[in-house]
């Protein structure tokens, strides 16, 4: 494997992963139709990079994404891929999402699946999607602690959750990572969320880095999205937010010319300086989306950078909630 980005761990108990991570959600078509083709292709060309941290859900496309990404790694050695994977969000056969369930005995059954659908006997980092309200997360997390004492998991990691469900959880087990969306226009876990993870030497893997391609030259003005897309039903694509937002981007739009590099890659430049703890995760689903990705690595921000670019695109004037009230309201990170 050429190793062409650098590793860091993950946490201060956890694996060395590349400084980026692939996120494989959009590879099951929650953007539209993705390419199988593709996207095995992606997936190789991320591990052949060094970005060794494959990110799934076992809801992701009703496990068509792990059985997608057990045949992009069937080849390759074990060791050479970081498994994490999402459970517990639970979904009818329209797709809709209808709860979770993080229940000792639920965790069970949701690995038993995951790993025969991945082809694997063990998962590197497993962790609840989101905080199952009925059930205390120390039962949860003690579930799966002893999937790890069996061997069945290596880490355990959390999603989306807040400062008290973290040392809640970080007191029955140690915690590798917490999952989390954190971009130029989702600041949210700077306040408290990220400053507890360091306490506790908790890493924190970054997904929507580009806020589901707003960060990106894949969306302008008026675009609109199938009904199957994620993005159909995102407040900050809809209408007048959508036409604000994509004024903030068009500012930053304005450096990432200057410096002569695309406005993801600046995105991501920008999440990666807010500390080596970060590791963004990116959900790219073409090999070329992946080599612009990669090239993000290589831009070095200076100080008058960073406040142009925090100018251009102020927290407080980003419009629209970053999930639709009801899964808003399922989001232990957001109270």
């Amino acid at each position: 494997m050429t190793q062409t980005i650098p590793s860091v761990q993950l946490g201060s108990t956890g694996p060395r992963v590349g400084r980026i991570g692939l996120g494989a959600m959009g590879m099951s078509g929650m953007y539209g139709p993705a390419s199988e083709v593709e996207s095995v292709a992606t997936v190789h060309a991320a591990l052949d990079s060094g970005a060794n941290l494959i990110d799934t859900g076992d809801f992701y496309g009703m496990g068509h994404n792990e059985m997608l990404i057990g045949r992009a790694i069937a080849e390759r050695p074990r060791d050479e891929v970081v498994l994490s994977v999402k459970f517990g969000a639970m979904r009818g056969p329209d797709g809709a999402f209808v709860g979770t369930d993080g229940r000792p005995a639920a965790v069970r059954n949701f690995l038993s699946y995951s790993l025969q659908r991945l082809g694997v006997d063990h998962i590197d980092v497993y962790r609840l999607a989101r905080l199952d309200p009925n059930v205390p997360i120390e039962d949860t997390i003690g579930a799966i602690a002893e999937l790890v004492q069996a061997g069945y998991v290596r880490h355990i990691g959390l999603s989306e959750v807040g400062p008290d469900t973290i040392r809640r959880a970080a007191a029955v087990h140690p915690i590798v990572d917490l999952q989390i969306e954190y971009s130029l226009i989702s600041r949210g876990i700077e306040d408290a969320i990220a400053p507890t993870c360091r306490e506790l030497g908790i890493g924190i893997t970054a997904y929507g880095v580009l806020s589901r391609g707003l960060l990106s030259d894949s969306v302008r003005p008026g675009t609109t999205f199938a009904p199957t897309d994620f993005r159909a039903h995102s407040p900050r694509f809809q209408g007048e937010n959508l036409d604000r937002n994509m004024r903030l981007v068009d500012a930053l739009g304005e450096i990432a010319r200057a410096r002569g590099v695309s406005v993801a890659q600046l995105a991501i430049a920008w999440v990666l300086t807010r500390g080596a703890d970060i590791v963004p995760i990116l959900g790219a689903r073409t090999t070329a989306r992946w080599a612009e990705t990669v090239g993000a690595l290589d831009i070095t921000l200076t100080a008058a950078e960073l406040a142009a670019i925090e100018a251009a695109v102020p927290a407080d004037q980003v419009a629209g909630e970053r999930y639709a009230s009801a899964q808003m309201a399922m989001l232990d990170s957001e109270r």
